[in-house]
This record gives C-alpha cells, sequence and structure tokens, in this order.
C-alpha cells in the first residue's frame, strides 16, 4: 500500500456535493480515504471569468499503481459530469493526482508530483494542513516552505 495525495476542485453545482461524492466514489477495496483537509473556497487562477472553486485534499492509502489510479480518478470525474479535460475551466470535479509516495513518475498522461501544485495555494494550504513537514520529492522543500513561497491567490478556509 502507498500513501498518495488527491487534490478536489468544484466550480459547478454543488460544489461541497461534488467533493463528497468524489470522495465516496473512490474509496472502494484498493483505496481507502485516510484524512481529508479541510475545504476551501478560492479564486480560479488564470482563467478568472468563472465561479469560485471548493478545494480539498485528501491523504489516501492505496495498492492501485499510478496509472491504475489516474484511470480510477478519470471514471469518478466522469461519472460526476466532467466531459473533456479542460484545462482551467469551469468544472463539476476536478481530481489530481498531488503525490504518490516519494515517486517520481513522469509520461504523455500523468506527472508526479503535480507539474504545477508548488505554485498553487489552493493545493498548498490544504497540503499544510494534512502533512506540513511532508518533502516534495523533486523539490526536496517541506509543503509549508512551498506554501510561503507562492504569492497572490485568494484562498479561505471555510
Amino acid at each position: 500500500m502507498k500513501t498518495a495525495y488527491l487534490s478536489f476542485g468544484s466550480n459547478l453545482g454543488d460544489r461541497r456535493k461534488n467533493l463528497e461524492a468524489a470522495l465516496e466514489m473512490l474509496a472502494g477495496p484498493r483505496l481507502r480515504v485516510l484524512r481529508v483537509s479541510s475545504y476551501y473556497e478560492t479564486e480560479p487562477v488564470e482563467c478568472t471569468g468563472q465561479p469560485y472553486f471548493l478545494n480539498a485534499v485528501a491523504e489516501v492509502e492505496t495498492s492501485l499503481f499510478p496509472m491504475m489510479l489516474l484511470a480510477l480518478v478519470e471514471r469518478v470525474e466522469k461519472k460526476l459530469g466532467r466531459r473533456a479535460k479542460m484545462t482551467k475551466g469551469a468544472r463539476t470535479i476536478d481530481i489530481d493526482i498531488l503525490l504518490y509516495g516519494k515517486f517520481v513518475v513522469e509520461c504523455a498522461k500523468l506527472i508526479i508530483p503535480h507539474a504545477r501544485m508548488a505554485e498553487r495555494r489552493f493545493v498548498l494550504a490544504p497540503m499544510v494542513e494534512l502533512a506540513p513537514d511532508l518533502r516534495h520529492p523533486a523539490l526536496k522543500k517541506t509543503m509549508r516552505e512551498l506554501l510561503a513561497g507562492v504569492k497572490g491567490q485568494v484562498v479561505k478556509r471555510v
């Protein structure tokens, strides 16, 4: 079993219900949700003309390999109404694999650690809540150190 961290975001429909449904649908014999951060209301990054997001991070334990975990995440997103992988646009649910143990994965469909997690307050604030001293496997900085380096971006714990 490996420990992984998943990021959840929603800015369409009942955002809280979308996050809770995603967490429930992911849980099963090969993935156990250990802890979930508080929810954070966050301003959209880059594509600003859309509703604010509700975000959270979950610490999970899984026997799934990274590509199998990605397939599960994509199935849950589709079931919850996510259509195309629209980057930075409005969506009912967005689930990203942030970390998978201490592994670094780089392939066409998947990059772990998530390529932009170190730039995103909406990811780092809940990560610091769950694991402030966890080190990014590539950057070698703690989540707390990464968060301290991010400027701007409105993130409000709700």
